[in-house]
């Protein structure tokens, strides 16, 4: 097929990726190359790809950072240019199906209107612009929609979920690989900001008495310097934001992962690759953790520090390579990709049907007249 995937334009598609939805786009490209389809990625200026189409200068995080400009009608501006111009593109070369992974809710509207098969991945939970998008386009089988976990499909409304199917963000799991070395540090990783509860984690590791290193963006300078840095001592260190050949094995070597979501976490890609590494997840019960956690780690409830502590001392109790069985069969790329492949489908098979189903009435109404 030819596929033409639109990244969200906060961030180029780049390493070291500043989160997951950056780690996602890259993975989606690179695994449907792998099964044989051609794809266009059309991205901010800046992303690193085989075949770019570059639809606005830059990432608007560089000309106009969300924090300030959220909900501002020049951010809202500078989005419809980039995503408008995308679509007039891939409408006019031919491509089979879309997978729009922009959370641009627009784009749901226009593929209605152009009858092109378009899949929607939903990274987050649903913001009201794009809920009201969503039960939209759910008259419309040739848009179809994707979450990445069960509990984000129970967040939507069943008319919504007409079009929705569950596919798990996916791991290179021939990369995440385990790690003969196991030292006794906790891992932290992940864009440093208060959501993500990067502090959290470093009170819990001090009183478990354990090490812990953090990896990561600063995506909030004042947090770290009020919630992070002060904390930094007796074996918590920061190490700054590396990319993932660096990672992989740091993550490892590690006695854990450490996953600390103040909100509901959709996924938890970070969980899902120290799996794949082996290396067991101490986790916040928040969103999806717990989905993809299972029984390869401790799951505690969120803002419990004490039971996150708890659970770090309780880390080798966990077996690594189980860990390991357990990304392979649920969280893996191929996995990944043959349940996109199969939106594609029912996408491009809704289009069919019309088409079918005109030509049928068509043909009735000419045997009519002839009669």
């Amino acid at each position: 097929m030819k596929i033409a995937v639109i990244a969200h334009i906060r961030h180029a598609i780049a390493e070291p990726f500043m989160g997951g939805m950056e780690a996602h786009c890259r993975l989606l490209c690179d695994g449907l190359r792998s099964a044989g389809h051609d794809v266009t990625l059309f991205a901010a200026d800046r992303s690193r790809d085989a075949n770019l189409a570059a639809i606005c200068d830059a990432p608007y995080e560089d000309v106009l950072p969300w924090r300030k400009w959220r909900g501002t009608p020049e951010l809202a501006a500078y989005q419809q240019r980039a995503f408008a111009g995308a679509w007039h593109r891939i409408l006019s070369e031919g491509f089979d199906v879309v997978h729009n992974n922009s959370l641009f809710p627009e784009i749901m509207e226009w593929a209605a209107r152009d009858g092109m098969p378009c899949v929607t991945s939903q990274h987050v939970p649903p913001f009201q612009s794009m809920r009201d998008a969503v039960e939209t386009a759910s008259d419309y089988r040739n848009v179809q929609q994707t979450v990445t976990s069960s509990s984000q499909l129970a967040m939507w409304s069943a008319r919504a979920r007409r079009h929705m199917a569950v596919v798990h963000n996916g791991v290179r799991t021939d990369r995440w690989l385990p790690h003969a070395d196991i030292g006794d540090h906790f891992v932290w990783l992940g864009r440093i900001t208060p959501n993500k509860g990067t502090s959290e984690a470093l009170r819990a590791a001090r009183i478990a008495g354990k090490k812990l290193h953090i990896y990561g963006p600063v995506e909030d300078g004042a947090y770290f310097s009020s919630e992070v840095e002060p904390f930094l001592k007796d074996g918590v260190e920061y190490r700054g934001h590396i990319s993932l050949q660096t990672l992989r094995p740091i993550v490892a070597g590690a006695s854990g992962v450490v996953v600390t979501p103040l909100w509901d976490e959709p996924f938890g890609l970070v969980a899902a690759e120290a799996l794949s590494c082996g290396t067991p997840v101490c986790a916040y019960d928040s969103g999806a953790l717990p989905e993809v956690v299972g029984e390869c780690g401790h799951v505690v409830a969120a803002r419990d520090i004490a039971a996150l502590a708890d659970a770090m001392s309780r880390v080798e109790e966990i077996d690594r390579a189980a860990c390991r069985r357990r990304a392979i069969k649920r969280f893996s790329s191929h996995a990944m990709i043959a349940g996109y492949e199969q939106a594609y489908e029912r996408a491009i098979d809704a289009l069919l049907d019309q088409a079918a189903f005109a030509f049928s009435s068509s043909h009735s109404r000419t045997s009519a007249l002839l009669a």
